[in-house]
């Protein structure tokens, strides 16, 4: 093998394992730190590892591969117990908010979520002011902030976000109109249109997860 050759190779394979390491830091980050945006965890994951090379930077589905496998090593107690409480939390918040047609979004969707994740929900309305009005005639105080989202890969928009908390479990609610039902806006993983759950899918989810339960209780039973 030419020398050349040798060295390309050799330096592929460094930055290959620093793709990793710092996916396995970032990943760690979110875990423990509560970080929940992948290009501020990754960064402060190469700062931390002392990583400067940008080839080296994960892209965010390597970290959340990363983030499954951390809480599947460190967390394979905790996290399912946590991730089974926010999605009881989603579906109560979801029948309680049905005239605004709620749709589950992000880490509890997905099944990434731990003890720093919001319950977050897409909630469609032409009066974005009628969701927050709607919270404060139940006796639900709510802070508002706006966020950015990519409807395509050349356009974004800021919603209203409504942020509360519920029984100790924070609440993340996206105000988008109606006509946002048709279009999911971009997944900050993969760019696609962004998975969203119906009431009767997260409740599919707790109802697969409790089964398995049942079935790991009467595996160890029968041992």
């Amino acid at each position: 093998m030419a020398r050349g050759e040798h060295h390309r190779i050799h330096a592929h394979d460094r930055v290959q394992r620093n793709r990793l390491r710092v996916a396995q830091e970032a990943a760690r980050l979110m875990s423990e730190h509560g970080i929940r945006d992948f290009h501020r965890a990754k960064l402060k994951a190469a700062e931390r590892l002392g990583i400067l090379d940008t080839q080296a930077l994960p892209r965010n589905h390597e970290i959340e591969q990363a983030l499954r496998e951390h809480q599947r090593l460190f967390h394979a107690e905790s996290q399912p117990q946590l991730l089974r409480q926010r999605r009881e939390a989603a579906v109560e918040a979801m029948r309680f908010l049905r005239a605004f047609e709620p749709r589950l979004v992000g880490a509890v969707l997905d099944g990434t979520a731990d003890a720093h994740s919001a319950v977050c929900l897409h909630v469609f309305s032409d009066d974005a002011e009628a969701v927050a009005l709607f919270l404060r005639e139940h006796g639900v105080p709510c802070e508002t902030q706006t966020r950015r989202l990519r409807i395509t890969r050349d356009t974004q928009a800021d919603y209203p976000v409504l942020l509360f908390a519920a029984e100790a479990i924070p609440f993340d609610l996206t105000v988008l109109p109606r006509d946002a039902m048709r279009q999911a806006p971009l997944d900050r993983i993969d760019e696609k249109p962004m998975r969203r759950g119906h009431l009767a899918t997260v409740q599919a989810l707790l109802d697969a997860h409790e089964n398995a339960d049942f079935e790991r209780q009467l595996a160890a039973a029968l041992r």
